[in-house]
């Protein structure tokens, strides 16, 4: 009796019970083996100040429920946030401090509604 299992081959006999292995080599031939990678990874930058900042800043305003609150109460949630942002984050000017509260306005805006645009033949 004759069975295969994997990279070795089986041989038994009806009269003996003992079995005898037979370890085949496999070489495939190499134009079917994957080439070497010789490419070089690229290094990963680490975020800027200002990254890193916005991230924490987009972060806050999810986590606090900024999304969907009053404008009056938004504006001094953002004046006490800023405030805070300034004192972590040192090395960031006061130009980007204003660019950093803009983003963060514009993200917790409500989108804005589209309105449907009427043709002038379907109004007449």
């Amino acid at each position: 009796m004759l069975t295969s299992r994997g990279h070795c081959t089986a041989f038994t006999t009806i009269d003996s019970p003992s079995v005898y292995v037979r370890f085949g080599v496999h070489s495939p031939l190499k134009e079917f083996m994957a080439k070497p990678k010789t490419r070089r990874r690229r290094e990963v930058a680490e975020p800027t100040a200002f990254e890193q900042a916005r991230d924490e800043l987009f972060q806050h305003i999810m986590r606090c429920g900024v999304i969907g609150a009053e404008p009056e109460h938004q504006v001094d949630w953002f004046s006490e946030t800023m405030k805070y942002l300034s004192d972590r984050y040192h090395e960031l000017s006061e130009g980007e401090l204003k660019d950093l509260r803009t983003l963060g306005e514009r993200f917790a805006a409500p989108p804005k509604a589209k309105t449907p645009e009427v043709d002038a033949a379907s109004a007449a």
